[in-house]
């Protein structure tokens, strides 16, 4: 990678936000504090998801790895933009930038795969019941589970492997706070339409694939809930799915207009908003969401509090 000068680029420098050298002790505060909700928040889960036995089904089993992917893609971005807060330099080693790509693309992806496998464990649980030990096994759980972590580490690996086989020339100064595509993309000096189409293509297909899963099991569930006679049994029914769909909508809706939207340089500060949005917040507000929704999760926390004080 050789810049217009000739000399090898070894770095890149993370602008970060427009104007936040004027606010960074505010700003730095702020994402500290989510940053810390986050990791209380999904390390708490995947904890309780362990430790009650009542939440050992695969509903839970799936919802411990979704805490475990919201706590790895924070962590791959939120403490290098608190430490370039803080600190003067700026800059982030080619490899690390590689590495940060590549870390946060995968459990991104991740998340997905694993929140449509909760669609598809919610429409099991829900329109067939009697056979919901036999259809989700921990056999079943398992390949769904590793099929996602897959997913999102092919997809990683080959949109960071193309990104980072191009030639840049124009600037080593990413206009974000991270290593993202889009950003990145622009400096280079090589021709990126591939890239682009490439990047669009990936991002389109893990998108639609699980939103339809998501979207087609749903239509199921809606159908088999609406024919319940029982109105404690539509309440419980849709109690059980409303916080999954709560964090499916949140999570798809922002993903989408980021990564299907290729802005101009007048949206770049919009991205950055909607980057903190799934990037930083999501991650703290899934386990609000499935705490705060989810009547099991709420009588396993009122237990471990009970035994603990």
């Amino acid at each position: 990678m050789e810049q217009n000068n000739g000399t090898e680029v070894t770095e890149f420098i993370l602008l970060g936000f427009a104007g936040q050298h004027k606010s960074w002790h505010t700003l730095f505060i702020l994402f500290l504090l989510i940053y810390v909700a986050t990791l209380v928040g999904n390390i708490g889960m995947i904890l309780l998801t362990k430790i009650d036995s009542c939440l050992h089904t695969p509903m839970y089993f799936f919802l411990q790895h979704l805490a475990f992917v919201d706590l790895c893609y924070a962590s791959a971005i939120t403490p290098k933009m608190l430490q370039n807060f803080v600190g003067t330099e700026k800059s982030i080693s080619f490899i690390g930038c590689v590495v940060q790509l590549l870390v946060y693309g995968t459990f991104v992806t991740s998340d997905c795969y694993i929140l449509a496998a909760m669609a598809v464990d919610r429409y099991v649980a829900i329109c067939n019941p009697l056979r919901y030990t036999t259809v989700m096994s921990q056999k079943v759980c398992i390949q769904l589970l590793v099929g996602s972590y897959f997913m999102g580490f092919l997809n990683a690996s080959v949109n960071t492997g193309f990104t980072f086989s191009l030639n840049f020339c124009k600037s080593n100064k990413i206009n974000h706070f991270f290593c993202d595509e889009p950003p990145i993309l622009t400096l280079s000096c090589s021709n990126i339409d591939f890239n682009i189409m490439l990047l669009t293509a990936l991002v389109g297909f893990n998108l639609t694939f699980t939103v339809l899963v998501v979207i087609f099991s749903y239509v199921y569930i809606l159908t088999a809930i609406l024919k319940m006679s029982s109105a404690a049994g539509r309440k419980k029914a849709f109690s059980t799915c409303a916080s999954h769909m709560t964090a499916v909508i949140i999570f798809y809706g922002t993903l989408s207009c980021m990564y299907l939207h290729h802005g101009t340089n007048k949206s770049q500060e919009e991205e950055k908003v909607a980057s903190v949005f799934y990037g930083i917040m999501i991650p703290m507000l899934n386990p609000l969401i499935y705490s705060l929704r989810n009547q099991d999760v709420k009588e396993a926390l009122k237990g471990i509090g009970k035994k603990c004080f």
